[in-house]
């Protein structure tokens, strides 16, 4: 990946990601720590969490983000860890589809719970430490966070309920000198992305891919994002370069969503 940023943006600067054993949490990790900074990581699965963690000598915390209690536990044992936090970035998440005359509260509740309440108490808990260091969030939604999708609406509602929370939460914390943005991106090649189509795609993962990849304005040209791509967008919304930027849903769905 080229280096777009200076290798020391981040020295001294201590971050948590949420999410941390998932495609985009890892990629942002990496690029991070590449980028100087110190990082606390969260993540259900303690595997995947820790094949991200050990190699950038990072702190792995196992937690389950649907309890406030464990997201207050996270946030404390970060800042007790490092004696300060910068920022924040929520990259958990879940997906679920259906049609809603079908969905269950199970799929609701597990939804709404690890993508919007998680990111909402780890934002709350956050708020004293990022207050004492003018830091930044940086909450991953989705273009499905903007507009809606059909077949999707339970994680829509999720998507956007982080989306206005952001803003919300960017006008509440401005003056404390805290950014709040939201990252907006389209379907990223990960493995929640092979998740869906291994449990949505009704044994023809490549027809489910397809059936996503019709509906961007490139035609034949039109893929995925990368989570390094995403990365790339999460450093910048937390650099000195976009002060000026709070209360953003930032696109990144190769204009999927320009139309709407």
């Amino acid at each position: 990946m080229p280096q777009i940023f200076a290798p020391d943006l981040f020295h001294g600067k201590t971050f948590l990601i949420s999410g941390a054993g998932g495609g985009v949490g890892s990629a942002t990790a990496r690029l991070l720590s590449r980028l100087g900074a110190r990082l606390a990581l969260t993540d259900a699965n303690a595997t995947t969490l820790q094949a991200t963690a050990l190699p950038l000598d990072a702190l792995a915390l196992v937690g389950d983000i649907r309890s406030a209690a464990a997201c207050e536990e996270i946030i404390a044992r970060t800042v007790s860890a490092f004696g300060r936090l910068d920022g924040l970035v929520n990259a958990a998440g879940i997906w679920v589809e259906g049609d809603s005359a079908t969905a269950t509260e199970s799929d609701w509740t597990t939804c709404i719970d690890v993508n919007l309440k998680g990111s909402f108490f780890l934002c709350s808990r956050a708020i004293p430490a990022l207050t004492a260091n003018r830091g930044a969030i940086v909450n991953i939604s989705s273009d499905a966070g903007v507009t809606g999708n059909a077949g999707a609406a339970i994680y829509c509602a999720s998507k956007g309920g982080v989306t206005t929370m952001t803003r919300a939460l960017a006008r509440e914390l401005a003056p404390k000198g805290v950014r709040v943005n939201a990252l907006c991106p389209s379907d990223i090649a990960s493995p929640m992305l092979q998740g869906q189509a291994d449990r949505y795609g009704k044994d023809d993962p490549a027809a489910y891919f397809a059936s996503l990849l019709a509906h961007y304005p490139q035609g034949s040209s039109a893929r995925f994002l990368t989570p390094d791509e995403v990365a790339q967008n999460v450093a910048f919304l937390l650099s000195p370069a976009a002060a000026g930027i709070t209360g953003a849903a930032m696109m990144l769905d190769f204009g999927l969503t320009a139309g709407y």
